[in-house]
């Protein structure tokens, strides 16, 4: 398969926007929904990129499933809530940089952009249409039709989506399971060092980078042209 595209996904939480007050409050009220002790912010933290099912069951691995399944619904009724008391664009910021270099990537005709989140259709809806960003990216791969990450499913939907092979992609993203996502894909993976997962956990990286601007060098290295 041979393209002169070069695909460009980015992971959501923890990677183009912090999302974790609205996060940790929403896991907060799911524990309590049931009764059980909320865990440390940082166990909240570690899971984030994971659907929400398989997140639950690494939180509470010893609850009975029916109670995991009680806790998915009040996270996102949690969620959908604390997001409407301020508006996704407030709960769920962009980092600082990520609006100048997206527009920069975009502004390049064979860049297509792309995301793989762990988050609901509904959800990447909503926090899209907060900042404007709603035709940016040319795929969009959500948890709703996909298995968890690190199952390469996101990636290779999205290289099918726009025609190009692993040599042509890039994944983008905060976590271990992006990198392994990236990696079971066979694609170039950079991690970023603001997100929710220490630098330590992001061992299947090619590049590390710790600011948005960085991250031209990086793809250039990766991708092997302009971006």
């Amino acid at each position: 398969m041979t393209s002169a595209l070069r695909l460009i996904i980015f992971d959501v939480d923890g990677t183009l926007v912090d999302s974790q007050r609205d996060i940790i409050a929403a896991m907060t009220r799911a524990f309590d929904g049931v009764g059980l002790p909320h865990p440390p912010h940082s166990d909240i933290l570690s899971i984030v990129g994971l659907s929400l099912d398989v997140a639950m069951a690494r939180l509470v691995p010893d609850a009975p499933e029916d109670q995991r399944v009680q806790m998915v619904h009040g996270y996102k009724d949690a969620y959908i809530a604390l997001r409407a008391e301020t508006g996704a664009a407030l709960s769920s910021p962009l980092y600082a940089g990520a609006a100048d270099t997206l527009a920069m990537l975009n502004a390049v005709p064979e860049n297509i952009l792309g995301v793989a989140t762990g988050k609901s259709r509904r959800g990447l809806d909503k926090l899209l249409a907060a900042h404007g960003m709603e035709q940016l990216f040319l795929t969009q791969q959500v948890a709703d039709f996909h298995p968890s990450k690190p199952h390469p499913s996101m990636i290779e939907a999205a290289m099918r989506d726009i025609g190009v092979g692993p040599a042509q992609t890039v994944m983008i993203g905060d976590t271990s399971f992006d990198m392994d996502m990236a990696k079971a894909a066979g694609v170039g993976a950079i991690g970023v060092s603001w997100g929710y997962h220490d630098i330590s956990r992001l061992h299947a990286a090619d590049r590390i980078v710790d600011s948005f601007p960085a991250l031209d060098e990086a793809l250039q290295d990766i991708l092997g042209a302009r971006v």
